[in-house]
C-alpha cells in the first residue's frame, strides 16, 4: 500500500511538472484556485455548436434586449413564479424543485402537471410589443425515474445501481426516465448525478453510485446518451429524450465530515482524481447542462469559483452547454445574497437558479450588467449557451408527440427496466442455506417494509424527503411483500403480511423489511453508522421470530452501508437492498426460487461502497491506509458460489452521541439535549393519544402571559433554512385562544424573533388533530440568528387558550409550510 501511495505521488508531481507548473508553485499556490492544465482534456461533441444552430442564436440575440437577456440567465420555482410574471420577468427557466408540484399538490393528476408546466410555456410564447418569443426551459429533478409524478416508474437510488455494474441497464434507466418526463410536458432533468461519497454519514450517499470513482465514470457516458440521446448537427434531440445536467460540480461527495454544503478540503490532484471522473466522459457525450454544487474546495465556493467553472470546465473539459447553479447556492458565496450576485456571473454561471429570490436577482444583475459589474461580454456569452441548449432541445418547436402520453407513465416495457434493476442491484451478505426459498412454502414478510412502497423507495420520491408516502401513492408499483406473494402463488405457496411479526399459522421461513425511513439532506445526515442505537426494536423482532424456530431472511433497506452487526448475526441470511424503488418483484425475483428451491436469477450485485466493521469507522473507502472494513469494496455472495459466516463482532466502537438538532419533542418526552418549559399563566398535564401519556396538554388560563418553550444549548439551523425546512407541530385545539398567539425562536439572550399564528389555532375545529409547519426561513426573514438557535420553539399568549399536542419537530416543506401574515 505504501509502494502504491509513493507512485500515485509521483505521478501526480509528474502532471504538474508537464504541465508547466513546478511542485513549488502548485504547493504555494492559493486554496481553492485550480490549474486547469493538470485536468484531463475533453470536448463536447461538435454536434452541439454547428453552423445552422449558432446562425438561430446570433440572429435571435441580435433582436434581444438587455431584459431578455438578463432574464435568460435566471432560473425561478414554479412554488414562487406564477406563468403572468413572465409578461414581465421574460426568464429562462421555470422548475419545480423537490417539494414543487401543481397547486401545491405533490399528488397532482400527471394531466395537471401538462397544464400547469403549459400555463408558463404559452406566456413565454405569447408575441408582445418589443419582445421575442423566446420558450422557458422547464427543469425537474427525476433522479431516479421520473420520481415526481404519481404513478411514474421510480427505479432504484443510484447507490443500489452502482452494485450492479451494468452501463447497458443505466443506459436504459435513462431512456425510461427521459420518455416519462417528456409525457408530463419537462424538457431537463436534473441527472446524472455524478458524486462520488466518501463519507457515509452524509445523507445524500445514496445519490452517488459508489465511493469509488471508476463507476461514476463506467456510468456517465450512457446515462447522458440514454437520457438526450446521440446528439446530431443542425437536429433537436429526438421527442423521447430531455435534457441532462451532470452535477454537482464538483466533490459534493467529498466534504469534510460529511457534511452537506459543506468545505472538500482536499489537494488538486485528489480533487480530479475522486471527484471530477464522471465529467469527462459525461462531457463528450454531449451533456447539455452542469450543476455547480453548493459545496465549497478549500474554502472556496463552487458557485463563486473562476478557475473550476471558466478554466477547468468550459476550457479543459471543452465544454459548450450552459452551467446552472443550486437552490440559491450564489447566496452562499461571499460577498453575496440571494438576490444579488454579480460574482457567479463573473465565474462563469450562465444561469442561476433564484428559486424564490429570482425578481431580485432579475432587478440587480440588470442593473449589475448596465454599469459593467458584469461584462457585456460575459452575459452573451450565457445567453448563447442557454439558448444554445434550448435549440438542441427543440424547444423553437410546437410539437410535443409525446406530451400527454400517460400510458408511457409505469408503462408495463418501462417497470420491467425497473425490476431488472432491482434484481441486479441486490447485494447478498449472507445466506446460510435459507435462500432461494421454495416457491412453495409458507412464508411470513414482516417488518415496518414489508408492504411499504414509499418506505422502499426512499428520498426524492413525490416529495424532497420522500416522507408520508403510502401505497396508493405507487398505483403502478408493487411493495416488496406484493411481489413475494405473487412468486409463493405461482408456485402453490402462501404469503402472510404482518408489521411486528405475528402470524396466524406458522411459517416455514420470515422475511423481514426493515432499515432506514426516507429522507434527503439534512435529515439524513448521521454523526455515525449504527442501525437503531439504543432501541434495536428490528433486532427484537428477528430474535422473537427465531425464538419461535422459524429460519430469518432480512432484507435490508439503506440509504448506506451500516453498522448492523447484531442484525446480521440475527438473520440467517442478511440482503442489502438499498432503496429499489417501485418494483418489489424484484426482490421476490432473487430470493423466491421454484417449487424444488432452485433459484430463478442469482444475485449479482457486488458493494460499490465499502461496509464498515465498527459503527464509528467513518470514511472508510477503498485504498485508504489502514483499510479494514467489514465487507469489502465489490463484495457479494451468489448462490453459485457460497460462503459460510461466523458471528460478526457486535462491538460498535467508541460512538458520540448523535446531536438532536431537529426532534424537540416525542414519544411524550423531549428528547436530549432539549427540555420541555413552562412558563407564566400556563399549566402542562401529561394525556394519552392513541399512547400511554404520548402528549402533553397546555392550558394557558388567561390570567396573564404564559409560554411553553422548547431550550437547549444552541445549535445551527442554517443549512435547514437554506433546505426550506419548517417547525412542525402536531396539535389539537380544546379551547380556542381569546387573544394574540405568539410563536417564537430563539437565538440568545437578545434574540428572540416571533410570528404571530393567531389564526391557525382560531381557525382550527375543536377536538380535530391537525399538523401546522411554519417556515424556518420565516423567523430568518424578521431578523432571527438561524446559526445559534437555542430555542428552536416557544408558544406564547396572554389569552385563554387550550391545546393538546404530540410532536413538535423540524420538517420538510412538501408545499404545505407556511409564513404567518404578520
Amino acid at each position: 500500500m505504501l509502494a502504491r501511495r509513493r507512485l500515485v505521488s509521483a505521478s501526480v508531481l509528474a502532471l504538474f511538472v508537464a504541465g508547466g507548473l513546478s511542485a513549488t508553485a502548485a504547493a504555494q499556490a492559493p486554496s481553492g484556485v485550480a490549474h486547469p492544465e493538470l485536468w484531463p482534456k475533453a470536448a463536447s461533441p461538435a454536434s452541439i455548436t454547428d453552423a445552422k444552430t449558432e446562425a438561430f442564436i446570433t440572429d435571435l440575440m441580435a433582436r434581444m434586449s438587455l431584459e431578455e437577456k438578463v432574464g435568460q440567465t435566471i432560473m425561478a420555482d414554479g412554488s414562487a413564479i406564477a406563468p403572468e410574471d413572465l409578461k414581465k420577468y421574460p426568464l429562462g427557466s421555470v422548475e419545480a424543485g423537490g417539494n414543487t408540484a401543481p397547486d401545491g399538490n405533490d399528488r397532482a393528476t400527471a394531466a395537471r402537471w401538462v397544464e400547469w408546466i403549459k400555463s408558463y410555456r404559452a406566456v413565454a410564447l405569447e408575441k408582445r410589443e418589443g419582445q421575442n418569443a423566446i420558450p422557458i426551459i422547464f427543469g425537474i429533478d427525476a433522479v431516479h425515474g421520473h420520481n415526481n409524478v404519481v404513478g411514474a416508474t421510480v427505479f432504484p437510488h443510484n447507490i443500489g445501481l452502482g452494485a450492479a455494474r451494468d452501463p447497458d441497464l443505466i443506459r436504459r434507466i435513462g431512456e425510461v426516465t427521459a420518455t416519462e418526463v417528456a409525457a408530463t410536458g419537462a424538457d431537463w432533468t436534473f441527472g446524472p448525478t455524478l458524486a462520488v461519497p466518501r463519507d457515509e454519514r452524509w445523507g445524500r450517499t445514496y445519490e452517488g453510485y459508489a465511493e469509488d470513482p471508476e463507476i461514476a465514470k463506467l456510468y456517465a457516458g450512457p446515462m447522458t446518451l440514454g437520457l438526450q440521446g446521440v446528439l446530431k448537427a443542425g437536429q433537436p434531440l429526438a421527442s423521447n429524450h430531455v435534457v441532462g445536467s451532470a452535477k454537482h460540480f464538483l466533490a459534493d461527495g467529498g466534504t469534510d465530515g460529511g457534511k452537506d454544503q459543506g468545505d472538500a478540503l482536499v489537494s488538486e490532484q485528489d480533487l480530479i482524481r475522486l471527484h471530477a471522473q464522471g465529467y469527462p466522459p459525461a462531457v463528450e457525450a454531449g451533456i447539455l447542462t452542469v450543476m455547480v454544487s453548493f459545496s465549497s474546495w478549500n474554502g472556496v465556493k463552487h458557485t463563486g469559483n473562476k478557475s473550476l467553472q471558466t478554466d477547468v470546465l468550459k476550457g479543459r473539459l471543452g465544454f459548450e452547454g450552459f452551467i446552472v447553479g443550486d437552490w440559491n447556492a450564489h447566496g452562499q458565496v461571499e460577498g453575496c445574497t440571494n438576490t444579488n450576485c454579480p460574482q457567479a456571473w463573473n465565474a462563469g454561471m450562465d444561469m442561476v437558479m433564484g428559486p424564490d429570490s429570482w425578481k431580485g436577482l432579475f432587478e440587480n444583475t440588470l442593473a449589475q450588467v448596465k454599469d459593467g459589474t458584469i461584462p457585456m461580454a460575459r452575459l452573451d456569452d450565457a445567453v448563447r449557451r442557454v439558448l444554445r441548449v434550448k435549440v438542441k432541445a427543440g424547444l423553437f418547436d410546437a410539437k410535443r408527440p409525446l406530451e400527454g402520453r400517460f400510458d408511457l407513465l409505469g408503462a408495463p416495457a418501462h417497470r420491467a427496466v425497473a425490476r431488472e434493476a432491482v434484481r441486479k442491484s441486490l447485494v447478498l451478505l449472507k445466506n446460510q442455506g435459507v435462500l432461494p426459498i421454495k416457491s412453495s412454502a409458507r412464508v411470513l414478510v414482516t417488518g415496518d417494509g414489508a408492504d411499504n412502497i414509499g418506505k422502499q423507495a426512499g428520498g426524492w420520491t413525490l416529495t424532497w424527503q420522500g416522507t408520508g408516502n403510502k401505497n396508493s401513492d405507487f398505483p403502478n408499483g408493487q411493495s416488496i411483500y406484493g411481489g413475494i406473494a405473487d412468486a409463493l402463488k405461482a408456485g402453490g405457496g402462501s404469503a402472510e403480511v404482518s408489521t411486528d411479526g405475528s402470524f396466524k399459522q406458522k411459517p416455514d421461513v420470515a422475511v423481514v423489511v426493515f432499515g432506514e425511513n426516507p429522507y434527503a439532506e439534512f435529515q439524513g445526515d448521521l454523526t455515525h453508522l449504527e442501525y437503531q442505537p439504543g432501541n434495536k426494536t428490528d433486532l427484537a423482532l428477528m430474535k422473537t421470530l427465531k425464538a419461535q424456530g422459524i429460519p430469518v431472511v432480512a432484507v435490508f433497506l439503506s440509504g448506506r452501508p451500516m453498522w448492523a452487526n447484531p442484525e446480521i448475526n440475527a438473520a440467517d441470511a442478511f440482503v442489502a437492498a438499498w432503496l429499489p424503488g417501485s418494483e418489489g418483484g424484484g426482490v421476490a425475483d432473487v430470493l423466491v426460487g421454484d417449487k424444488a428451491g432452485k433459484a430463478r436469477h442469482d444475485f449479482s450485485g457486488k458493494l460499490s461502497f465499502s461496509w464498515p466493521k465498527r459503527a464509528n469507522q467513518v470514511p472508510l473507502n477503498r485504498g485508504d491506509a489502514g483499510y479494514d472494513p467489514q465487507f469489502a469494496y465489490g463484495y457479494g455472495l451468489s448462490y453459485a458460489k457460497p460462503v459460510k459466516m461466523g458471528p460478526l463482532s457486535e462491538d460498535a466502537g467508541m460512538v458520540s452521541a448523535a446531536v438532536n438538532v431537529d426532534r424537540y419533542f416525542v414519544a411524550g418526552r423531549a428528547p436530549p439535549p432539549w427540555t420541555l418549559n413552562v412558563a407564566g399563566a400556563l399549566s402542562v398535564k401529561a394525556i394519552d393519544a392513541g399512547a400511554q401519556e404520548n402528549a402533553r396538554l397546555a392550558d394557558w388560563s388567561g390570567q396573564g402571559n404564559g409560554a411553553l418553550i422548547i431550550l437547549g444549548q444552541p445549535v445551527d439551523l442554517s443549512r435547514q433554512t437554506t433546505g426550506d425546512m419548517a417547525v412542525m407541530l402536531r396539535y389539537r385545539v380544546d379551547v380556542a385562544p381569546t387573544g394574540p398567539v405568539s410563536m417564537a425562536i430563539g437565538c440568545g439572550e437578545s434574540c428572540n424573533v416571533g410570528l404571530d399564528v393567531t389564526s391557525t389555532f382560531s381557525s382550527a375545529k375543536i377536538g380535530e388533530w391537525r399538523t401546522a409547519k411554519i417556515k424556518l426561513s420565516c423567523f430568518k426573514a424578521k431578523g432571527a440568528d438561524m446559526a445559534h438557535v437555542s430555542s428552536p420553539f416557544a408558544l406564547s399568549t396572554s389569552g385563554r387558550f387550550a391545546m393538546a399536542f404530540t410532536e413538535i419537530s423540524l420538517a420538510s416543506n412538501e408545499g404545505d409550510a407556511v409564513c404567518p401574515a404578520n
